[in-house]
């Protein structure tokens, strides 16, 4: 066991002390009597309207796919504040350090900052609210009544938030990884990070990615078992096989980074010298396979974004998409090619002109599918009845905007050029240029796209285009600042600035943070709106929108059991065609639906797994032994509960439609 010299480690609390709590910095003082007496409301709120026995039985045990989407939506947005807070704070610090000023940020909480932001963003925020839409659309869009494995859906979930905890944790307890979102070694190893930092980042992230992978084994079997009858692949609605791509991709890739987080975590724990600058070791082996999961996860991030956009485009130009195969192939081709491509974010390695060549010319490669994927949803659009709902403005924001990220990446892609721009705020620019361009939009396209399809009500139009404005004019505000700067050879991750002449940017960065900030703020009024002017707002008919995929032939919000009778289908537009050929909904003959019962083990191995997380980190060997033995007790235990699932009477299944049956004859006669 290789401890950090100079730490006394107690038999019971590990290395935890008193000192570990940050009271010596007032920001985070600050912070933690926000969020507990945000926290306090919540808990008395949630226990003054006796909401507990509600949310553990209708929620937290749930295995229904629907409201385990929603749940892994709201944890998305609710960590996207905290990754955002992160994000301001960075720009605020950027703005100010000049002329001798040192900003208000000490260089260690600076480092924690750019790290966590990086992190949150991409593993609690954009990873959650991807595998929510996932959860909740695929099944329904391909006639399902849930997916393959229910109970491992619902323990997919509460891991992912079990390692969010983990990561918030650091916040008030210890610190985080002062590394940079991917903890390269040596600066992650013991020698340079004897704190708890990189610890708090290799659990918080080893217990979520067992979350991921399970989620992304079960949405594959779901995809390719579960379809309704008709249904081939090339019947399939482009979302699910852009989720089918992104599920395969997640299987192989995730693997990788909890091999190579249990690597560093052997250096660091048992003194073993895999990633280590002597004995044997190699730095560059830890880079090398941290990015074969890295560059494929931009993939798995955006592949669903154009699911979405192709969802979108066809629905709001009233029409078939254009190049239905080729938008498939192109899919699978970026799939493929994404594993192809890694070393480009480590041109500068020293791996020599031919290795480089090879890299730099699948990373130009890979931009070809991606702009026939551009071609196909203009052509889309070409000559149809465009109309400019929300949704459909985010997809035309993201094609501008992501051309000029798409640009910018073969830019990079040019090893020589790439010498000059590597480790720039140009290269910062181009990542939020297609995760923001790509990722978010779709995220908000989609969400408002499918929000009446959960909930029932459309989302208010004012404020989603009041969040839009903010996010597209913020977003180039933000970072087209950031590629001028980095063109001029400004490194990124720097806290403080000599040259006063480039504070003029970053003021004006900061300046795009605070408009993308009134985008998240419009985006949260838009909801608590829209609850307010639900009945204006109402959807009665199950198809606001005049869609085209199945998930539209259900009610809004869908039954328990998604379809009475498993529809059959003729054409890859599937309600689009049952609309057009006069489809009408059988009214009678409706049987017990066999369906899986809710199940609290989820979240009882989550819990077993954050608190042996916790141990770990702090040397608690205890806490660390009693969690695992009682996280494979529970799992154990769980194998012998047979009572797991029931029927849905045909009674209940009867009133359920015949009352949707009264609303849509409404909906004619109004």
């Amino acid at each position: 066991m290789v401890a950090p010299t100079n730490v006394p480690v107690s038999p019971i609390f590990g290395r935890l002390t008193l000192e570990s709590l940050p009271f010596h910095e007032p920001i985070l003082v600050a912070t933690f009597a926000v969020v507990a007496t945000g926290g306090i409301v919540v808990l008395g709120l949630l226990t003054y309207f006796r909401l507990w026995g509600y949310l553990w039985k209708e929620w937290f045990t749930s295995v229904d796919h629907k409201k385990i989407g929603i749940m892994y939506m709201v944890l998305g947005i609710i960590m996207l504040l905290r990754g955002f807070a992160d994000a301001v704070m960075m720009r605020l610090q950027q703005a100010m350090a000049f002329n001798g000023s040192d900003g208000y940020l000490p260089a260690h909480h600076y480092d924690q900052v750019f790290t966590a932001h990086g992190v949150i963003m991409i593993f609690f925020v954009a990873m959650p609210l991807v595998t929510g839409l996932m959860n909740y659309v695929v099944p329904l869009q391909i006639g399902a009544r849930d997916v393959s494995f229910p109970f491992l859906n619902n323990f997919s979930f509460w891991m992912t938030v079990g390692g969010a905890v983990l990561i918030m944790m650091s916040l008030f307890i210890g610190e985080f990884a002062k590394t940079g979102w991917l903890a390269y070694p040596p600066l992650s190893g013991i020698s340079y990070s004897p704190d708890v930092g990189v610890d708090y980042y290799i659990w918080g992230l080893q217990v979520a990615g067992v979350g991921t992978t399970l989620s992304g084994v079960n949405l594959i079997c779901t995809i390719v078992k579960m379809r309704a009858p008709g249904m081939t692949m090339m019947k399939m609605p482009v979302f699910t096989w852009t989720s089918l791509c992104t599920n395969v991709l997640i299987v192989a890739t995730f693997p990788v980074l909890t091999a190579v987080l249990a690597l560093l975590s052997l250096d660091r724990y048992v003194g073993t010298n895999f990633f280590t600058s002597d004995l044997g070791g190699s730095p560059m082996l830890y880079v090398n396979l941290i990015w074969i999961w890295g560059h494929p996860e931009v993939y798995i991030l955006v592949l669903p974004a154009f699911g979405i956009f192709s969802e979108v485009t066809s629905t709001f130009t009233g029409k078939r998409l254009f190049g239905y195969t080729s938008m498939v192939y192109a899919t699978v081709v970026i799939t493929i090619l994404s594993y192809l491509v890694w070393l480009h974010h480590f041109f500068t390695m020293g791996s020599g002109a031919s290795v480089n060549s090879f890299f730099g010319i699948t990373t130009m490669i890979i931009s070809i599918p991606t702009g026939a994927k551009m071609f196909n949803w203009l052509f889309t659009m070409y000559r149809g009845r465009i109309r400019f709902e929300v949704p459909m403005m985010y997809t035309v924001a993201f094609m501008l905007t992501f051309a000029v990220g798409g640009m910018t990446g073969v830019l990079l892609a040019v090893p020589p050029a790439d010498f000059v721009l590597h480790n720039s705020l140009f290269l910062v620019a181009h990542f939020h240029n297609v995760i923001i361009g790509g990722v978010v939009f779709g995220l908000f396209a989609g969400i408002y796209f499918w929000f009446p399809k959960a909930f029932g009500f459309r989302l208010d139009p004012f404020w989603g285009k009041m969040s839009f404005w903010f996010w597209l004019v913020g977003y180039w505000f933000a970072f087209t600042p950031l590629y001028v700067l980095g063109l001029m050879g400004v490194t990124r991750r720097l806290r403080v600035f000599d040259d006063p002449s480039l504070q003029i940017w970053f003021q004006i960065a900061a300046f795009g943070a605070f408009l993308v900030a009134l985008g998240i703020l419009s985006f949260i009024i838009q909801i608590g709106v829209s609850i307010l002017k639900r009945d204006q707002l109402r959807d009665t008919t199950g198809d606001p929108w005049d869609a085209r995929t199945l998930e539209w032939a259900t009610s809004s919000p869908p039954p328990d059991y998604n379809f009475a009778f498993t529809p059959v289908i003729h054409d890859s537009d599937a309600w689009w065609d049952m609309k057009k050929r006069g489809y009408k909904r059988p009214l009678t003959g409706y049987k017990p639906i066999h369906m899986p019962k809710n199940t609290g083990t989820g979240v009882l191995l989550a819990a077993c797994s954050v608190a042996m997380g916790f141990g770990l980190i702090w040397y608690m060997w205890w806490l660390a032994a009693l969690s695992f033995i009682a996280l494979v007790a529970i799992a154990i235990g769980h194998t012998f509960n047979y009572n797991r699932d029931f029927d849905i009477p045909a009674d209940v299944v009867t009133r359920t439609e015949e009352e949707r049956t009264r609303l849509l004859a409404s909906q004619v006669n109004a």
